[in-house]
C-alpha cells in the first residue's frame, strides 16, 4: 500500500501565518493551498491528525484533483475517512454546490448567439462537467444562430445515455428551430467520441436533414476538455 507522504503537525503548533484562517485573513483566500481551503471547510481534525493533514490525505487519495474529490458522495466520504462525519460531509457538499450554482449563473450570462464551439462549451460546461452520469442536451437555434431553447432530452448512466431521436426531433420542430447543436458529457473525462456517439450523431443528422433542420455541431464535454464534431470536420 502506498504510504501517505506527510507527517502530522497540529494546527495550533503552526505559526500564525501558516494557519489557514489567519493566512486567509492576512494574505487573501487565494493564497491558501487546496488542503488549507478544505481544512477551513472541515473545521477540525481527529486525535493525532490535524485538519490540514486530514485534508491532505483526502486530496492525496483523489490524486490531488479537486474534480475527483467533487465526485465523491457524502456517503463515500463518511464511510471512507475517519473524522469525516455528517457535518463535514454536508459542509463540503454545500461548498461544491455553491460553486456549481456560481458556474451555472455565470453560464446564464454567456452570450446566447452561437458563433463557434467555444460559445457552446462556455454555455454548457458549467452544467455538465461535474455530474457523474451522462446527460444529452439539444440547443435550438433560430436563423440568426441565437439559442431559443436548450433542453435535456436524456439522462443515463456513467458511460451511456439512451436518446430517442424521434422525440428529440419533435422538440426541435415544436421550437421551430432552424438548426440544432447536440451536447452531451463524458463523466469518465475522456473527450473522444465512442462508436455509439458517432452512430447517434449520424442518425440525428439524417433525420434532421429530412425536416430541413441543420445539425451545426455535436460537442462532448469531458471535465476540463471538450470535443467538437464540427471542428474536427466530421459534420
Amino acid at each position: 500500500m502506498e504510504q501517505f507522504p506527510y507527517t502530522s503537525i497540529r494546527v495550533q503548533d503552526l505559526r500564525d501565518d501558516d494557519k489557514p484562517r489567519e493566512k486567509a485573513l492576512s494574505s487573501g483566500i487565494r493564497s491558501l493551498s487546496d488542503a488549507e481551503l478544505l481544512a477551513i471547510i472541515f473545521g477540525g481534525g481527529i486525535p493525532g491528525m490535524s485538519v490540514v493533514d486530514m485534508s491532505r490525505k483526502i486530496l492525496h487519495d483523489c490524486d490531488n484533483r479537486i474534480d475527483n474529490l467533487a465526485r465523491l458522495s457524502m456517503e463515500e466520504l463518511i464511510s471512507k475517512y475517519k473524522g469525516v462525519g455528517q457535518a463535514k460531509a454536508v459542509s463540503l457538499a454545500a461548498a461544491f454546490e455553491l460553486g456549481r450554482r456560481n458556474r451555472e449563473q455565470a453560464a446564464a450570462n454567456v452570450p446566447d448567439t452561437i458563433r463557434s464551439s467555444a460559445d457552446v462549451v462556455a454555455m454548457m460546461q458549467p452544467l455538465l462537467d461535474h455530474i457523474e452520469y451522462e446527460e444529452f442536451w439539444v440547443l435550438m437555434l433560430n436563423r440568426a444562430n441565437k439559442v431559443m431553447y436548450k433542453r435535456c432530452v436524456s439522462q443515463g448512466g456513467t458511460s451511456q445515455t439512451v436518446v430517442d431521436v424521434k422525440l428529440l426531433l419533435k422538440r426541435a420542430i415544436d421550437c421551430l428551430a432552424e438548426s440544432i447543436v447536440l451536447v452531451h458529457n463524458h463523466p469518465s473525462g475522456n473527450r473522444m467520441p465512442s462508436v455509439n456517439d458517432d452512430q447517434l450523431t449520424e442518425r440525428i443528422k439524417q433525420g434532421a436533414g429530412f425536416l430541413g433542420i441543420k445539425v451545426l455541431d455535436h460537442i462532448i464535454i469531458a471535465r476540463n476538455s471538450s470535443y467538437s464534431y464540427n471542428d474536427e470536420g466530421r459534420l
